[in-house]
């Protein structure tokens, strides 16, 4: 008899039992989970970048805010890469560019006191192979872009400013909150043509919008790129995702302050990612602050490559729909994701850990694991689970959400600990909180279709529970 395995089950199998780069899970302590997330540091190591220094001033980059310096920058990335790589520094100033290209073994510098300023003319961005909220597609270049690059960074003091406002970008969402009014371009439509594309099953070739068309980019977007590093630089007003990798492995993110509270302006979006840390950085955001995730529908489904070994470390987290969060588009799975000492306290922050899917998605969320988590103040619930997000139940895919574990979570005001809601056939399973304590709790939680619901030492306005049914 033999037994037949999807291709999709295959790789989930795959990933479960090996590690890549770090050691196999059949080493490791089936005791202590937090072992792998040693591991996950262990293996990751900052891109090998060779000494030799490029200032753009020397390739005609004038920092007046008024020059474009699209071209100068360019020269000076193409000269480090025929030299084999190296330190390209942006010195103080204001340097108006459109899109940034780079190549493997260059890191770009961006001083204390120097600014991009992106411009806000969509012709500065060329047409680039992308994802756009998890689909694959033809569509502007991101603000700083990378392809099939290796050993890439981008670091220093400075600010990356999007310059994205009511009057440009963001009113494309089609929302009058950011400018939109009837009669003027939204993406809506594209969004809706893009979507349909892909499940049609259209090539990817001919998925090609950009000029002309509506879908934002994001600011920082390396696809299929190996050994990166974002470090200690700023962001600030993203047409739309911030820091948004791509089928890339070990990826470091550390030190590095987002704030923009436009739509869609989620801080870093790791997105079928494989080994990364971040670390130390702070979102002030006008969506999710971070948001993992592996792929939409059908186009997540038919790459099928998980996000996997991600831990999130020391974090602070502001405004935002959710701290942490995992979904929507996450059809190709995400797995082993660890949270620790990160901080959350805002009343424009909805939730604390956030989970959303649906069965159009169907991707599977399984062995996350937070840790040391202090909560000043969220809007809604601490912790949600939510399969109704969106398309809901309407959909043949099956969502699935198992093994969260949350361990020391304290915060101060929350309207209610829990909203979990699994859907009728596809209930979430093995939500476990221990030694976590609750305050200005005003609402019931709200449990459906979910099992395995497990409390250890938890409190909710001073008071030891046992269930939250």
């Amino acid at each position: 008899m033999t037994l037949k395995i999807s291709r999709r089950n295959f790789i989930w199998l795959s990933t479960l039992t090996s590690a890549c780069s770090f050691t196999p899970l059949t080493n490791l302590s089936t005791n202590d989970p937090w072992q792998r997330a040693d591991q996950i540091r262990h293996a990751l190591h900052d891109p090998i970048i060779p000494k030799q220094v490029f200032n753009v001033l020397e390739y005609g980059a004038i920092g007046d805010g008024l020059t474009i310096n699209t071209a100068a920058f360019a020269n000076a990335i193409n000269t480090c890469a025929k030299a084999g790589g190296g330190r390209i520094t942006i010195p103080a100033g204001q340097y108006l560019t459109g899109a940034i290209h780079l190549q493997s073994n260059i890191e770009l510098h961006v001083e204390s006191g120097a600014v991009l300023l992106f411009s806000t003319n969509p012709k500065d961005y060329p047409t680039v192979f992308s994802r756009y909220e998890g689909v694959e597609v033809y569509n502007y270049s991101a603000l700083i872009y990378a392809r099939d690059c290796e050993n890439i960074a981008i670091t220093g003091k400075g600010l990356l400013h999007g310059q994205a406002a009511d009057e440009n970008w963001w009113s494309w969402c089609g929302s009058p909150k950011f400018g939109w009014q009837p009669g003027m371009p939204r993406q809506t439509e594209d969004r809706d043509l893009l979507f349909n594309m892909a499940e049609q099953g259209i090539a990817v070739e001919k998925r090609v919008f950009g000029l002309g068309h509506y879908l934002r980019p994001s600011l920082i977007e390396f696809y299929n790129c190996k050994n990166v590093l974002i470090e200690d630089v700023s962001l600030q007003d993203s047409p739309f995702w911030n820091i948004h990798p791509i089928l890339c492995q070990n990826v470091i993110v550390r030190g590095v302050n987002v704030t923009g509270h436009g739509p869609n302006n989620d801080g870093c979006n790791p997105e079928s990612v494989n080994t990364m840390l971040i670390e130390n950085c702070r979102f002030d955001t006008g969506d999710d602050c971070i948001a993992i995730k592996s792929g939409r529908n059908a186009d997540g489904r038919r790459l099928a490559t998980p996000s996997k070994n991600i831990l999130i470390n020391q974090c602070q987290m502001k405004a935002g729909h959710g701290g942490v969060v995992i979904g929507s588009e996450i059809s190709g799975d995400v797995h082993h994701v660890f949270i620790e000492h990160c901080q959350m306290d805002s009343p424009d922050l909805w939730y604390a850990l956030r989970f959303k899917n649906n069965a159009m998605r169907g991707g599977r969320i399984a062995n996350i694991y937070a840790r040391d988590i202090e909560v000043g103040q969220v809007t809604f619930a601490a912790i949600t689970c939510d399969f109704n997000y969106e398309e809901g139940a309407n959909g043949q895919f099956t969502p699935e959400l198992y093994n969260l574990n949350v361990q020391r979570l304290h915060v101060q005001n929350a309207v209610r600990v829990l909203d979990s809601q699994g859907l009728l056939g596809a209930p979430i399973s093995g939500i476990h909180l221990k030694d976590c304590s609750f305050h200005g709790v005003s609402e019931k939680s709200i449990v459906k279709h979910t099992r395995e619901l497990t409390l250890d030492n938890v409190q909710i306005n001073g008071k030891t529970i046992h269930s939250l049914t």
